[in-house]
């Protein structure tokens, strides 16, 4: 699960004000939980500025990696499982991986220095910050898996899946191109079929029950899904293509 949605408020209590994500400019949640042992806070301080997106610039391929090539980008990648296997998987693509909770941060630059991958980078923060940033039409995937269900009524408006935030990454993938989504919990998969169902931009790849309640090829079982499964919550994958 990630760690947080974003939000931008002022003032008053969230519940009161109207909004998504991309109008709120706040992190909800927690952003550190147990103490670094020594060797995760040299993890810290070496490998993620090596890693880290520039704080400022258009995010490219070319900028990050050197030279053009297709550009994967997640949104809360908690432990990043999913991130490492997919850039494990794909060598010649690059992948941004974007999540504010530093312990998960921390597991994810363990897979990148573990199984030595040159084509991962890493935002520590907000990651409509990052996608704002990179050009129109750019991305190939863009990963939303497991993200804070926010389900009380009031938080909402914190849910990643909104039509603000789901416009963004419309914007940001390339004609084809494609946005996987993942939940366990049921108020947001209503919540998400909603605001997916009347975007006009995206296509559901989906022909029969079965396409969104398998696990889809080169879609790896996180730590999170594993867990939900032993709770025994259902879990539900979702693939949409950018008309």
């Amino acid at each position: 699960m990630t760690a947080y949605e974003t939000g931008h408020e002022s003032g008053q209590e969230s519940g009161q004000k109207s909004g998504d994500p991309t109008t709120l400019n706040r992190l909800y949640g927690r952003q550190s939980g147990h103490k670094l042992r020594a060797g995760q806070q040299e993890l810290v301080d070496t490998l993620l500025p090596a890693l880290s997106v520039p704080a400022e610039g258009e995010v490219t391929a070319a900028n990050l990696f050197g030279y053009d090539r297709p550009l994967h980008f997640e949104i809360g990648f908690g432990g990043g499982e999913h991130l490492a296997y997919r850039a494990d998987l794909l060598p010649d693509h690059g992948f941004i991986g974007c999540e504010p909770f530093l312990n998960g941060v921390v597991t994810a630059l363990g897979h990148v220095r573990d199984q030595a991958l040159g084509n991962v980078r890493l935002h520590m923060g907000d990651a409509l910050q990052v996608l704002s940033r990179i050009p129109d039409g750019a991305l190939s995937f863009v990963y939303l898996l497991h993200p804070d269900p926010w389900p009380k009524a009031r938080h909402a408006k914190r849910r990643m899946m909104n039509p603000g935030p789901v416009a963004m990454i419309a914007k940001k993938l390339k004609p084809g191109g494609e946005f996987r989504f993942g939940t366990d919990h049921p108020i947001y998969l209503r919540w998400a079929l909603m605001v997916m169902n009347g975007h006009p931009d995206f296509e559901w790849l989906a022909t029969s029950p079965k396409d969104f309640q398998v696990r889809p090829g080169g879609w790896p079982e996180t730590r999170y899904e594993a867990k939900a499964r032993r709770l025994g919550h259902e879990v539900w994958y979702f693939r949409y293509r950018r008309k």
